[in-house]
């Protein structure tokens, strides 16, 4: 087929980027904030806290440059266009449809960008970034409005309420389900000369992933489900012994348990997500677990639920999934995870999707 084919529908194709996070805040007015695009190049945003943002782009045509934008939730009562500089023709902010903000960054013709390395990343419970292009110094006016790095102070007054919040799970309600019926495997990832991801300050995923599996045991076993930990100490476990447990075991399903590291060890980059193999189950458990930590995790990026070909879970016989309770190199994450309460909260999620999925099916 032709180059003028491609080109063209190209040219007709939105890149969705990144991100949705898990709690939306009320839609009367915009959860921008304020955001500024700075002359390295990076796109910072202020938001209201734990906003679903869903970021796109477009290659440009004859009349226009390519056009990067980002939509938030709640209405903007100012609809305005900005000037740009350098390479950006103009910045845009409206209201696309009733209940949106929308942030529209035009740049000139005839420049040459790559989106697909573009990554919109969550900081904290309310800030983003994302870098769009890379100039030499002094090359580019910085263009915002707001201060973005401001503290967000109704999260710091409210801190001690939502610390005691944190102690209590009777919120999280776990459901109870027919006892005696059904066998569960849970996979604490690496263990002993294998220690997977180093976090900040020495924090190691094989030591998290082995209290969190070790807590969910106890929560699924005091609601009547049989469970069998892979590992219950630090050693070595290879990945085919660890799918022969459950195999053997002839488990209804079969969960693994893991904590993220970036490359470079970036500390913007956080999130949780659940990897399925295949099947309608397997993807049904992803979407229950994966529902409940982010619960617990307000403000850490959902990062969705998403099939993968890791060794555990596409040879295991049951439904299987694999999750990553954050990013152990993340600033936000690693901060929750190296304290015994926020594994625990984790424990209590995961436990509370295992027990939602084996009521659906039971």
């Amino acid at each position: 087929m032709s180059k003028f084919f491609f080109r063209n529908l190209f040219r007709c194709l939105s890149i969705f980027l990144l991100f949705i996070s898990n709690i939306s805040p009320a839609r009367s007015s915009s959860a921008l904030a304020a955001w500024a695009l700075n002359s390295n190049g990076v796109l910072e945003l202020r938001t209201k806290s734990n906003s679903k943002l869903k970021a796109y782009f477009q290659k440009g045509g004859d009349k226009y440059g390519d056009r990067f934008w980002i939509d938030f939730p709640g209405e903007l009562k100012n609809p305005r266009t900005i000037k740009g500089n350098g390479l950006i023709k103009e910045i845009r902010l409206g209201k696309p449809i009733k209940g949106k903000t929308r942030l529209v960054v035009e740049f000139s013709e005839n420049n040459k960008l790559k989106p697909l390395n573009w990554r919109l990343v969550g900081v904290d419970q309310n800030r983003w970034k994302i870098k769009l292009f890379s100039l030499s110094r002094n090359s580019f006016k910085t263009i915002g409005e707001g201060i973005v790095n401001k503290t967000y102070k109704k999260y710091k007054r409210n801190k001690k309420t939502i610390n005691s919040q944190e102690r209590n799970y009777d919120f999280l309600k776990l459901p109870d389900i027919k006892r005696d019926k059904f066998y569960v495997v849970i996979d604490p990832g690496h263990g002993g000369l294998d220690p997977g991801a180093i976090g900040i300050g020495g924090i190691r995923e094989s030591e998290v992933v082995l209290d969190v599996s070790k807590r969910v045991k106890k929560l699924l076993s005091e609601k009547g489900v049989q469970v069998k930990l892979t590992r219950n100490n630090e050693v070595n476990l290879d990945l085919r012994p660890r799918v022969a447990i459950a195999n053997r075991s002839n488990a209804d399903i079969f969960v693994s348990i893991h904590a993220n590291a970036s490359r470079g060890k970036k500390r913007d980059i956080n999130g949780l997500e659940t990897f399925y193999y295949s099947g309608w189950r397997g993807r049904l458990l992803a979407k229950k677990i994966q529902k409940n930590i982010l619960k617990v995790s307000p403000g850490s990026p959902d990062r969705g639920v998403r099939q993968g070909r890791y060794f555990v879970i596409k040879n295991t016989r049951m439904p299987a999934v694999l999750v990553e309770i954050g990013f152990l190199t993340g600033r936000l994450d690693a901060r929750r995870i190296e304290k015994s309460i926020h594994r625990k909260r984790l424990s209590y999620a995961i436990a509370k999707g295992i027990l939602e999925y084996l009521s659906k099916i039971g």
